[in-house]
């Protein structure tokens, strides 16, 4: 007869490697913070938030009715979408706002057990598909297989919690770059997102600036409640 205490074995991607509690949380969230500041480790991090910025561009160009020529991601994090016709409105505002909607999901994914892999495989395919279809430049391509090896390489190594961490502090640096980016438009005259949307409706480019920033942060907050979700579900 088997002995009872074998049922209580926990699983490699159970509720305590992707669960994270609040003191292990904000830790994450200060390490995420701290890397997007070092000057040379914190660059293929910027790139994935342009990565993140241009695809939502171009989802919603096709989603709307457009086509996207290219995408033209840049050493410093910037990045361009190459398109026409669409709505420009909603082109023009989902690049900010598609970004900290990214960092959200990838966060929601990196604390479902199941979802661990499967969010890696499926970031490395959308990478992988920009490359093959709207990659034009050189530098462009070698940013993408930079960003393909960070998502490919934890499915060839061995199921262990540092690869939930891993996740969850993607996704916490792709929403502090989201929370980060926009801030940086208010110096900027005559170009941007902000500007763009502004021209096409009167809004002020201060307004569309403080938009994003709302959402970054709302997408922030919601990460914290997951967090406290879990561990009220945990002590049930």
């Amino acid at each position: 007869m088997p002995d009872a205490k074998t049922s209580n074995v926990t699983p490699p991607h159970s509720a305590g490697a992707s669960h994270p509690g609040r003191g292990v949380f904000l830790l994450e969230l200060a390490f995420a913070a701290f890397i997007t500041h070092i000057p040379y480790l914190g660059i293929p991090f910027k790139w994935l938030e342009s990565f993140f910025h241009e695809l939502s561009h171009a989802l919603a160009t096709l989603v709307t009715g457009g086509i996207v020529s290219h995408i033209q991601l840049f050493p410093n994090g910037a990045g361009l979408c190459f398109s026409g016709g669409g709505m420009p409105v909603v082109i023009g505002f989902s690049g900010y706002a598609g970004a900290a909607l990214w960092g959200l999901t990838l966060f929601m994914m990196a604390t479902w057990p199941k979802g661990i892999r499967p969010a890696f495989a499926l970031l490395g395919v959308m990478v992988l598909v920009v490359l093959l279809f709207y990659a034009r430049d050189v530098l462009t391509m070698g940013i993408l297989l930079v960003l393909a090896g960070l998502f490919f390489l934890p499915l060839k190594l061995a199921s262990a919690p540092w690869l939930v961490m891993l996740l969850r502090l993607i996704a916490l640096i792709v929403l502090l770059n989201a929370l980060n980016s926009p801030t940086y438009l208010w110096g900027l005259e005559g170009q941007g997102d902000a500007v763009l949307l502004s021209n096409l409706i009167w809004i002020p480019p201060a307004l569309w600036i403080a938009l994003w920033l709302a959402l970054a942060a709302g997408c922030l907050w919601l990460c914290w409640r997951r967090v406290n979700a879990l561990i009220n579900c945990n002590k049930i």
